[in-house]
């Protein structure tokens, strides 16, 4: 098996990625792999919190015969470019020079290549194959079915429904209305015309916000023509996991879902209270092995069906 350090040029910024495939044998099928929101790297994590799901995956994915890209985003880890003026829309152009820097690898059969995407990731794969992208199929973890407006406004308050300490109390004892509190500081992001800002002591990515806001992936969902698969956990609280039966109202092609009991966005299973002040013990765990082989008994059916070839 083999991991080799790649780099490809997406508008004026050189990215660097892992592109892994086994020693012997090939072309091989392979994947794309898009990590979530923030400055995270090619394996998912971010600084002092390695989610590290990416890795797993392309582990995975190895070991069962097919190759696979990940790379850092623009900004982060070894990538260039800069991260606070980089936007949804950017990172949307970025995810199809990987596409293309990958289906023109020697080692790679360029009609059997799906993209992969967590959270943020899910829906630049959305994304792709909506609009076009000659690949053979998405695969969607954790991936929402709603504008990143509403998934903000979701996440906000499933979020503050888990809050304990003093964070929890103060909400709690003098009645904030978070949701109003949320809406003010959206308005505000949504004015602005700056990449970035700062909110109190917090660095905001406001082009991203912004773009992210504004994407609705309704359009894409109806416009695909490649088979779909998503995974969400039930005890998510950053995508609604209501939004895999909005995917399946919405997609005409080839559609399968999962619903995995009791996991997070950060697809560990915790048979506890949803709550994101468990998340530092959750990336301690690997990820569900459910979604892994999930994955694999489905791009096994997608390349024994001949819908890749």
């Amino acid at each position: 098996m083999s991991e080799q350090e790649v780099n490809f040029r997406s508008k004026g910024a050189e990215l660097a990625g892992t592109l892994s495939h086994p020693d012997s044998g090939g072309p091989f099928p392979a994947l794309l792999l898009l990590p979530g929101s923030g400055q995270t790297d090619r394996n998912d994590n971010v600084k002092q919190f390695p989610i590290n799901a990416l890795a797993e995956v392309a582990a995975d994915l190895l070991a069962h015969g097919f190759a696979s890209l990940r790379y850092d985003k623009r900004g982060v880890g070894q990538s260039g470019g800069d991260y606070w003026a980089t936007g949804f829309n950017d990172r949307y152009e970025d995810a199809r020079a990987a596409l293309q820097f990958l289906t023109e690898q020697s080692s790679i059969q360029p009609k059997k290549v799906f993209v992969l995407g967590h959270s943020e990731g899910a829906l630049l794969a959305t994304r792709l194959a909506g609009g076009g992208a000659d690949i053979a199929g998405i695969i969607l973890l954790a991936g929402p079915a709603q504008s990143g407006e509403a998934v903000l406004k979701w996440q906000g308050r499933e979020i503050t429904k888990g809050l304990k300490g003093p964070s929890g109390w103060l909400i709690r004892t003098f009645h904030i209305d978070v949701t109003k509190s949320q809406q003010k500081k959206l308005d505000r992001i949504k004015a602005t015309k700056k990449d970035w800002y700062r909110q109190l002591f917090v660095k905001v990515n406001a082009k991203w916000l912004r773009e992210f806001m504004a994407y609705d992936p309704a359009a894409d969902f109806s416009r695909l023509k490649v088979p779909v698969l998503a995974i969400t956990g039930s005890k998510d609280i950053q995508v609604d996991p209501a939004d895999l039966t909005r995917m399946e109202r919405l997609v005409k092609a080839p559609f399968e879902s999962h619903l995995i009991p009791d996991m997070t966005h950060l697809l560990r299973v915790d048979t506890g209270e949803a709550t994101i002040t468990k998340y530092k013990q959750e990336v301690k765990r690997p990820i569900a092995y459910k979604v892994l082989e999930i994955i694999q008994l489905w791009l096994g059916k997608q390349i024994a069906t001949g819908k890749t070839s």
